[in-house]
């Protein structure tokens, strides 16, 4: 019965990868006409509304559909704390996988987030994520104008200050960018820490390897953070400290396969 069990498991953990991507990619695909139709048609704000809300609610469906077929736990509480809180905000947190942006789109209604150039036109986002009006990255003095812009009319900024997933755990060094734009803005700062029971779809993690089963996932609130100009230039450094002192008490995650842990 132990053999049985654990090939079972095993099947599980292989089917999971291919599900949940082809999953996001069907949702991300049933969106794409009606994005490509609306997005020219509608006024510029209820095009932003509509389109920000059909993720959010997509992204949601996605998240459920992990947890009920891909063997997923999500602990989200803290995000719809978030939720409920009005006015806008800058909500960063450390990155350490592919599904982080998805996490906390499916949870915070008006979410904004700042995007890569090359997926604005990427077949699966490009088409929603136009619609929404989301950030692009190309140029910093035309996206900080449009953060600040979108905080302005109450939005919910998405920013990871790493720039990338994490690279060097349990965080990489940080921009000052969020910090910036909020101190701008006036807006605060909502600090989130990401925890995962392995990193799946990490830096360091093969596409091609499966998760290792059942992958939990949580989302903790930090700290409400007031940035003031003056302080603004250190933001990164500081963020840095206090996500690294928040994750380094947490259980660390199983290594990635095929890496070596690192001597202190």
């Amino acid at each position: 019965m132990r053999a049985i069990a654990g090939a079972l498991r095993r099947a599980a953990e292989l089917l999971a990868m291919p599900l949940g991507l082809g999953l996001l990619a069907l949702i991300c695909l049933a969106w794409t006409p009606f994005a490509l139709v609306l997005g020219p048609l509608l006024p510029p704000a209820a095009g932003r509304r509509v389109g920000r809300r059909a993720i959010q609610t997509g992204f949601r469906l996605y998240v459920a559909l992990l947890g009920l077929l891909c063997g997923c736990r999500f602990d989200l509480k803290a995000l719809d704390g978030l939720a409920r809180q009005p006015g806008p905000m800058v909500v960063v947190a450390n990155h350490p996988s592919l599904l982080d942006a998805v996490l906390l789109v499916s949870h915070l209604p008006d979410a904004v987030c700042i995007m890569k150039a090359g997926l604005m036109n990427n077949l699966l986002l490009g088409a929603g994520a136009r619609m929404a009006r989301y950030i692009v990255n190309d140029a910093p003095l035309p996206m900080i104008r449009r953060a600040i812009a979108e905080l302005q009319h109450g939005a919910r900024l998405i920013i990871f200050p790493e720039g990338t997933r994490t690279a060097e755990p349990p965080v990489g060094p940080c921009g000052a960018t969020a910090g910036l734009i909020a101190a701008r803005a006036g807006a605060p700062v909502q600090v989130l820490a990401i925890e995962m029971s392995t990193p799946y779809l990490g830096k360091r993690w093969p596409l091609w390897h499966p998760p290792r089963l059942p992958l939990s996932v949580r989302v903790r609130h930090v700290a409400r953070l007031e940035v003031s100009p003056a302080n603004a230039h250190q933001f990164g450094a500081d963020i840095r400290a206090l996500l690294g002192r928040e994750l380094s008490v947490a259980p660390q995650p199983a290594q990635a396969p095929g890496t070596r842990a690192r001597p202190s």
